[in-house]
């Protein structure tokens, strides 16, 4: 069995995922698998991964299913891999030549059972680093922590040991909403921390169909996914403005999906009374903006 598997949600990405499969090719380490979870795509998608399957030059699995959402896709990742390490790169995105051997070699010498994994970081494709690197010295931490307390921000590539995110249960689905967003890091903050490398693990590029465009309007498509996961962000993020925030967040996109419960509902019920006020202000800003597209990397805690 391979040691990491790199798995791609993806949905009528044909036209790009050539970039990361190249990538993929050009490895220095092949001890990974290509894990693509196709969420309904209705381009040739199937027939590319197909013909890459057939020329059997790394190791690639490929699972067609329904449209879900991204974070369905990640529900169906976690529960095929069988890899003690998983990283997702998305369609958009891809690896440097030496990737998958900076993950592995990293893990090697510092892995254990101790951690959920490790985190490394982005870099733009046009070049540069995406956001601000570790303080020099910081060996270890939990994701909810880089902002408020270390002054890390913007995206960075997560890399976890299977074996803990197969312990939670699946991202939720609900009626006629196809995103939620993806609050698994603070889950494994609650259990665990995470190594953290100065390393380029991923190179990434945001596409103009991807969710991170126009936010604003995404908002009012799945409110019921913001909502829950705020709820999680409240439970689980340690620090109080954090909190708060979400607590605004949460009764904004709970006025979005008429769930007027919102206050019983609440894991954190003083947070999101008082915020109560701010969230109503909040909507009515999302309302105004969700017209006007924006493109936005996705948010990390205390940005």
């Amino acid at each position: 069995m391979k040691s990491i598997t790199v798995f791609t949600p993806t949905y009528n990405r044909a036209y790009c995922l050539p970039i990361l499969y190249e990538s993929l090719l050009r490895q220095t380490d092949r001890d990974f698998e290509w894990l693509v979870i196709d969420d309904g795509s209705q381009d040739t998608t199937r027939e590319l991964m197909q013909g890459w399957i057939s020329d059997a030059k790394i190791d690639i699995k490929y699972h067609y299913k329904e449209n879900g959402g991204m974070h369905t896709g990640h529900n169906a990742a976690y529960s095929l891999i069988e890899t003690e390490l998983n990283v997702c790169v998305d369609s958009d995105d891809f690896l440097p030549d030496n990737g998958i051997e900076l993950m592995l070699s990293r893990w090697r010498k510092d892995g254990s059972d101790k951690y959920g994994g490790m985190i490394g970081l982005d870099e733009a494709v046009s070049g540069g680093i995406i956001g601000t690197q570790f303080p020099e010295g910081l060996k270890e931490c939990t994701y909810g922590e880089l902002g408020p307390r270390y002054g890390v921000f913007c995206d960075k590539k997560l890399v976890y040991r299977t074996e803990v995110v197969k312990r939670y249960d699946p991202y939720p689905v609900f009626p006629d909403e196809r995103f939620v967003p993806l609050y698994f890091p603070y889950l494994v903050d609650a259990d665990y921390k995470l190594l953290c490398y100065n390393d380029v693990f991923c190179i990434v590029d945001y596409q103009q169909d991807g969710s991170t465009v126009n936010i604003y309007a995404q908002y009012f498509r799945h409110p019921k996914g913001f909502s829950y996961s705020r709820k999680i962000e409240m439970r689980y993020i340690p620090f109080v403005k954090i909190k708060f925030k979400s607590a605004i967040h949460y009764v904004a996109t709970s006025i979005i999906s008429k769930n007027w419960n919102f206050l019983a509902e609440s894991p954190k019920k003083i947070y999101t009374f008082l915020a109560i006020p701010f969230g109503i202000a909040a909507y009515f800003f999302l309302r105004m903006k969700r017209s006007k597209p924006k493109k936005l990397a996705l948010p990390n805690p205390g940005s």
